[in-house]
């Protein structure tokens, strides 16, 4: 595998994938590295695992509320083996044999820059040379500097997302998307879930009515949340996994689960040495997803946006100047969804956010299942939120948020009124399908008082 390359790429998650895939397809001599498993931490151990997973927990409640239907019956050992189905059983040999027969060349091992002009990578016992190096090492989760960690059983995503047995306890640090959505989960699986969230309000990256709505999801599947908590210390006592409280409240569980966040991957790739600064928050790209002339990051590592789609678009846009096609990078009108049921999806800004900027907003909030005709064919008892965000100087949405089935789907309507900036009268001139979720969008606009 020594020799020269158009491009290298350390790191084949989903962005790293979509590269060195769009590469080859236009006849690039690419290489490729990875120190564990092709298709990286969304294909075997966050996206697709956890996904999975949630759908029977999701099916077994929305045919409870279906009129004429009752409850399944859940079947761990058929969910589970269909989730190692989905992650291959941690095999990613057909990955690796698939890029070979492209005409890629697969490393399996640790990716170092160990030179530049041209750049140059060692792995295992190959030396790499190439034009172009596109590094796309993900990110890892974070573990707080709490005392006793070391000694609970502690699970991040990735225990969480393979686990072979459901817990009988579990608490889990931390209430944003990990942590709400792989805490419902075990709940609805018979798991005893307290979620503990630093802040006032889940989803603290969000607007506080979010969180609210949020909260209110987690109990009804018995979560026990408790905002405004943190751990002080963890210890064992027996078999139980302790964890302390700031107010000296006391909980004991199976399992610690782990949702604190992640940090930029950069350890050990040699890029101090070769000259190139490495950030808190990961390597700083430009617009065009480039670090240096010849250098180039994608995904997580670049601390941008840590979504796997997020990832898959910096790789399209790092690839395609690389083939000499001249791509800036946009991030408006970026969907986040976290995967609960009902789902929780939002773009644009916060309320919050907007306030920073100095902005004159307006909002309007709709009760979906109060003015639409689809929840109640949807279910018995229906429910729903949405929420829109509007600049009143320009006139445009900035933001749009919902609370509802289905809602991953439907944001992509107000996720592309975002990036396009298309005028809030042009948004209510819009004909939506009849019944649909998203007839709220057009509801929630016409609410605006621009």
């Amino acid at each position: 595998m020594d020799g020269h390359y158009d491009a290298i790429v350390i790191g084949m998650g989903p962005g790293g994938e979509v590269a060195a895939s769009r590469l080859a397809a236009q006849g690039k001599r690419v290489a490729v590295v990875e120190r564990e498993l092709v298709g990286g931490e969304c294909a075997y151990w966050a996206c697709i695992p956890s996904k999975t997973l949630l759908r029977p927990p999701e099916a077994r409640a929305g045919a409870a509320g279906v009129a004429g239907l009752s409850a399944p019956q859940p079947d761990w050992q058929a969910m589970r083996a269909y989730r190692d189905t989905m992650i291959r059983h941690l095999d990613d040999s057909g990955q690796v044999d698939g890029y070979r027969n492209q005409g890629v060349a697969v490393v399996k091992g640790s990716g170092r820059i160990t030179g530049r002009d041209p750049w140059r990578v060692e792995a295992e016992d190959a030396v790499l040379t190439a034009d172009h190096v596109i590094v796309a090492t993900g990110s890892a989760p974070i573990r707080p500097p709490v005392p006793g960690l070391d000694e609970v059983t502690v699970w991040t995503n990735r225990e969480a997302t393979t686990l072979n047995e459901i817990p009988g306890r579990a608490v889990v640090i931390g209430g944003s998307a990990v942590g709400v959505e792989l805490g419902q989960f075990l709940a609805r699986m018979g798991t005893r879930v307290t979620l503990l969230q630093r802040g006032p309000f889940l989803m603290n990256r969000e607007d506080p009515r979010i969180g609210a709505l949020t909260t209110d999801l987690l109990a009804r599947d018995g979560v026990d949340v408790r905002t405004g908590s943190e751990p002080r210390r963890f210890y064992r006592d027996g078999t139980d996994s302790v964890v302390e409280l700031d107010d000296g409240a006391r909980i004991a569980a199976d399992v610690v689960l782990l949702a604190t966040g992640r940090r930029p991957r950069t350890e050990g790739l040699g890029l101090e040495e070769a000259g190139i600064e490495v950030g808190a928050r990961g390597l700083a790209v430009d617009e065009r997803c480039r670090v240096a002339e010849g250098l180039w990051a994608v995904g997580d590592v670049t601390g941008v946006a840590l979504f796997t789609h997020v990832a898959k678009y910096q790789g399209r846009v790092a690839a395609d100047n690389i083939l000499g096609r001249d791509r800036v990078a946009d991030y408006a009108g970026v969907p986040r969804v976290v995967f609960s049921d009902p789902e929780i999806a939002v773009v644009g800004l916060t309320e919050g956010q907007a306030r920073d900027q100095g902005l004159d907003f307006v909002t309007a909030e709709v009760d979906l299942a109060a003015m639409l005709a689809r929840p109640w064919t949807y279910a018995t008892e229906p429910e729903g939120r949405m929420g829109v965000l509007a600049d009143r100087e320009r006139g445009v949405l900035i933001g749009a948020w919902a609370v509802a089935p289905l809602a991953g789907e439907v944001i992509h309507t107000a996720a592309l009124a975002v990036r396009e900036a298309i005028p809030v009268g042009r948004l209510a001139d819009g004909i939506a399908q009849f019944p649909t979720y998203n007839e709220g969008y057009l509801l929630a606009v016409e609410a605006l008082n621009l």
